[in-house]
């Protein structure tokens, strides 16, 4: 079987409060993977602005935008001049008071290969995202693109097996998953390293049930509570690209920013397939109650 390698660039940085600044810096980044041959091009969750879901605040919805509009013509005509297939993260302005967490895919020659809405929105201290984003109403769709077909979640998405499966069983060759996770100040050392190893291990979990390569992107660095009620979040960072069996290709650091290349092989799905038939073997006439609740 002829090997399909794939150079992935995975942008893992910091953000600011100035929304251009933070674009040209994604800009400059997606050139200098564009020279040592990156052809995938993976963006952290949200990755213009700083992460305004640690309050509730109408006005933040001013950060978000139309997604057919100028600022994205700013990262296709990036794609275009490197000719490389481009995921970002963007806070979407689908009409007055309707918002999406959005993932855009952009094609080598500029053009929106194709979006995914984030479908799982959590609320939780420090993350009230159900106060600015409805929940996706496309599915999971993976997006075809000039380097094989992209099952592109985003963020708390990555923690459902269902929304991976479903990738999968869409066709999709890959799983992407733009983040932006971290740290409360006052959760204990070791509770850190519970809530990192979970995040990590549910994500290689993906990998193995569904013979797929995933990518995860996250932010890094401390973002300020504008509330002041918490200490704000220290964004672990991390970032990660892990084989069909689980293993993991490559690790960002947990408290810098990173910009990488990774390999990864997309033929080696096939034989993982073929050692580990786990879609062959599922059980699909038993399933049934996986759309309920809870089985009381």
């Amino acid at each position: 079987m002829e090997d399909r390698k794939l150079k992935v660039g995975i942008i893992q940085q910091s953000n600011t409060d100035d929304t251009q600044y933070n674009r040209e810096r994604i800009i400059t980044a997606i050139r200098d993977l564009a020279t040592q041959g990156a052809q995938l091009i993976v963006n952290r969750e949200l990755h213009d602005s700083l992460y305004f879901c640690q309050t509730e605040n109408p006005d933040e919805c001013n950060l978000a935008i139309d997604i057919t509009g100028d600022i994205v013509e700013q990262y296709k005509d990036v794609a275009r001049e490197c000719g490389v297939v481009l995921v970002i993260s963007l806070f979407e302005r689908r009409a007055a008071g309707l918002y999406h967490n959005t993932a855009l895919v952009i094609e080598r020659d500029g053009t929106v290969a194709g979006k995914y809405r984030k479908m799982h929105i959590p609320d939780d201290p420090a993350y009230y995202e159900k106060f600015y984003f409805t929940p996706g109403d496309i599915g999971f769709k993976p997006i075809d693109t000039s380097v094989g077909r992209l099952g592109v979640l985003v963020c708390w998405d990555q923690w459902y097996p269902e929304a991976a499966r479903l990738m999968a069983l869409n066709g999709a060759e890959m799983l992407i998953y733009p983040t932006a996770i971290g740290w409360e100040s006052t959760d204990t050392p070791d509770e850190k390293c519970r809530q990192q190893d979970a995040w990590v291990t549910v994500q290689r979990g993906h990998a193995v049930a569904n013979g797929l390569p995933v990518i995860t992107v996250n932010r890094v660095g401390h973002e300020a509570d504008p509330s002041g009620q918490t200490n704000g979040i220290q964004f672990w960072g991390h970032s990660f690209v892990a084989g069909p069996q689980g293993e993991l290709l490559y690790t960002a650091p947990d408290d810098k920013e990173d910009i990488k290349i990774v390999e990864i092989n997309l033929s080696r799905s096939e034989q993982v397939r073929r050692w580990w038939p786990f879609l062959r073997d599922r059980r699909i006439d038993a399933y049934g109650g996986i759309t309920q609740r809870y089985l009381d």
